[in-house]
């Protein structure tokens, strides 16, 4: 078992900033692959991003790429979500997900993941 929980979110203009963290208790972190999903209103929760257990393997929404980094700090129990260059069609509530030996051959579906966090909001003006 794994406890997300996700901060960071808030209110930015157009070409900010922002990183999200979620933070994970609970044992063996260094076993979860640990995505990042977002759910506009009225659309369905998609994929942003993912890192791998290992660490190795991260993979991004064509959305996203270029403009969104993802890291895994194993010793804090933390993931990150770096995001650059915000456009308001990213407004969305973020969430965190963890699925434990999850590799790089899984097409990282919101049904991939058993735990999630609260989420947090992001939103951004243009």
């Amino acid at each position: 078992q794994v406890h997300l929980v996700e901060s960071g979110g808030g209110l930015v203009q157009a070409g900010e900033s922002l990183r999200l963290s979620c933070a994970a208790s609970g044992r063996s972190f260094s076993k979860y692959t640990m995505g990042w999903f977002r759910q506009a209103p009225g659309k369905e929760r998609e994929f942003v991003a993912v890192i791998t257990w290992s660490g190795v393997a991260t993979r991004f929404a064509d959305s996203v790429k270029g403009r969104f980094t993802i890291s895994k700090d194993n010793a804090k129990n933390t993931v990150y979500l770096q995001m650059n260059s915000l456009q308001p069609e990213d407004t969305a509530v973020y969430y965190c997900a963890a699925e434990s030996w999850l590799g790089d051959n899984s097409l990282f579906e919101p049904r991939d993941f058993r735990f999630w966090g609260q989420g947090t909001q992001v939103t951004v003006s243009s």
